[in-house]
């Protein structure tokens, strides 16, 4: 049971935890609470939703997920990539429509956890992931645009052409007091994230950008002005029986938040693993998010999942377990309880200007421009899931990027079987290893480097790697690496890197060699430590240990 579902927090409770750490932990949780604040808000907001909807998500499900979760550091609660999914299904369904689709989402994600399916998650190519959230950046700041110029537009398409279409034959109704709301709130959200990490920019706008429309009486839409106070209290929500007729899409949506959820989580705390050098609990991540969103609906909140900015925030602010993520949500409680009404003033178009430095930060455009520089496949799966995600909507991207990009792989491996590996330069092949001395390892990947086999790899490759002072990596048999094969590679060079293990690398395929050369390998290993030979390298390896144990 223990490798399906057992949370961080009760392992740590059990081993104890120091009191030092708890202080910086519950100093780390206020912070990120304040971080949250205005993302939950607005990210409630752009999705089609009123503003205490996104609050009790970050109280509900972010005490939740760091409470029942697998991971040390995982702050949960709305974020910009469920915008798109949830405004989607409002203007479809309904708040009804959405809650039914959320629990269901919910549901599918503890069955993630029970079936162990998070690993497969992980195979999810990161051409796609960059597709869409690229794309899902777009959506966001487009969305963004009439709060942000302050145009008297009624009704705004859902489709993205005609929202453009639209914004630019009212262009002449530019309200210049929201525009220039709009750029203060940008200018300070990113001048302040530069002076000082503890106080959030745009916390920093919210207050001050709030009070100079009410001191200044500015002609602009505000929270209360659309949606009146904000509830400072939770009331637990009952819709009626689901519209059989429409299970079909209740369950669609509810996977595609799912899929999206169950990705943004595990990428999440895979990061978070970097960061601290810790070791998540997929499974049990996945089941804590299902509760999370089962629970949520019930309260008012709408779809969560961990959100990869606040929680590199708790790590950089000293969280290091659950108690950071739980007092993250009281601080989101306590100003929801408290200072709620407060919230009315908040402009529309400062909150659109938030949300455009959120779409900026979530774009991703220096790995979308590396990556049109790439393997071919990777390029098409990039842009097709990027254009569906903008001109259809992200479940078209999902269901057709996984389809296209498992097509492509088949593809390269159809032709790779054709070839015969007739590059190898080792041609010295040495099966006895008895005769290296001890931390001196050796680790043959003997494969491609691909989505659906790098994870593996690198497991191992770190596992392997820490027994060891000096590491030999053979890669005679690597004839090509796609990009997420990079990423993760890169990943655990860095790793190793950090730990001040020696790596070096021998039999790199020319192809490959100027691949990874491209992407950054010898910031990594050395071009010193780049070998045609496997017994070039293990004589360099050799000579490593023998100048190590003459200190």
């Amino acid at each position: 049971m223990k490798d399906i579902f057992y949370p961080k927090f009760f392992s740590l409770a059990k081993a104890g935890i120091p009191r030092e750490q708890v202080s910086s932990d519950i100093l780390a949780g206020v912070v990120v609470g304040i971080v949250a604040l205005p993302l939950s808000i607005a990210f409630a907001v752009a999705s089609g939703v009123s503003p205490e909807k996104g609050l009790i998500t970050g109280v509900v499900a972010g005490f939740l997920i760091a409470f029942l979760g697998g991971s040390r550091v995982q702050i949960g609660g709305p974020t910009g990539a469920f915008v798109v999914i949830v405004s989607g299904i409002v203007q479809k369904y309904g708040i009804e429509g959405l809650f039914y689709s959320n629990v269901i989402a919910g549901i599918f994600l503890i069955l993630f956890g029970v079936f162990k399916i998070g690993r497969l998650l992980k195979y999810i190519p990161h051409p796609l992931t960059v597709g869409f959230t690229s794309g899902i950046a777009l959506v966001i700041f487009t969305t963004q645009i009439k709060d942000a110029l302050g145009l008297p537009l009624d009704a705004v398409p859902a489709e993205f052409l005609e929202k453009w279409a639209v914004y630019l034959t009212h262009l002449s109704g530019i309200n210049p007091y929201a525009l220039a709301i709009t750029l203060a709130t940008i200018a300070i959200s990113l001048i302040t994230g530069r002076i000082t990490r503890r106080i959030p920019g745009s916390f920093i706008a919210i207050v001050l950008v709030s009070l100079a429309v009410q001191l200044l009486h500015m002609p602009v839409e505000t929270i209360g002005s659309l949606y009146g106070d904000i509830p400072n209290r939770f009331q637990l929500t009952m819709p009626g029986m689901p519209d059989m007729s429409l299970l079909g899409g209740y369950l669609q949506s509810g996977l595609v938040i799912a899929l999206l959820g169950g990705i943004e989580s595990l990428l999440s705390a895979s990061v978070a693993d970097g960061m601290i050098s810790g070791n998540h609990r997929s499974n049990t991540e996945l089941v804590a998010q299902g509760i999370a969103n089962v629970v949520c609906p019930f309260m008012g909140g709408i779809p969560a999942t961990g959100a990869i900015a606040r929680t590199a925030a708790n790590v950089k602010n000293g969280g290091r377990t659950p108690i950071a993520g739980m007092v993250h949500a009281l601080t989101l409680l306590s100003v929801m309880l408290f200072f709620g009404p407060w919230a009315r003033f908040i402009p529309m178009s400062c909150l659109a200007g938030i949300l455009i430095v959120v779409s900026y930060n979530m774009s991703e455009w220096r790995s979308f421009r590396a990556m049109l520089k790439g393997h071919g496949s990777d390029v098409i799966v990039l842009l097709v899931t990027f254009v569906l995600t903008v001109v259809v909507d992200l479940v078209a991207a999902i269901e057709v990027g996984v389809v296209l990009s498992s097509l492509l792989f088949m593809k390269r491996m159809a032709d790779l079987a054709d070839k015969r590996i007739d590059f190898v330069v080792d041609t010295d092949v040495i099966d006895d290893y008895s005769d290296l001395p001890d931390g001196l390892g050796i680790y043959e990947i003997s494969g491609p480097l691909f989505f659906a086999s790098v994870r593996r790899y690198v497991e191992l490759l770190k596992e392997i790697g820490l027994r060891n002072r000096v590491l030999i990596i053979r890669m005679r048999h690597v004839a090509f690496i796609d990009h997420t094969g990079k990423i993760n590679l890169f990943d655990a060079l860095k790793f190793l890197k950090d730990k001040g293990i020696v790596v070096l690398i021998s039999g790199l395929e020319k192809s490959v060699e100027k691949s990874l050369l491209e992407d950054g390998l010898d910031s990594l290993v050395p071009g010193e430590n780049l070998f045609s030979s496997y017994r070039e390298a293990a004589e360099r390896g050799e000579s490593l240990m023998a100048a190590s144990a003459g200190r």
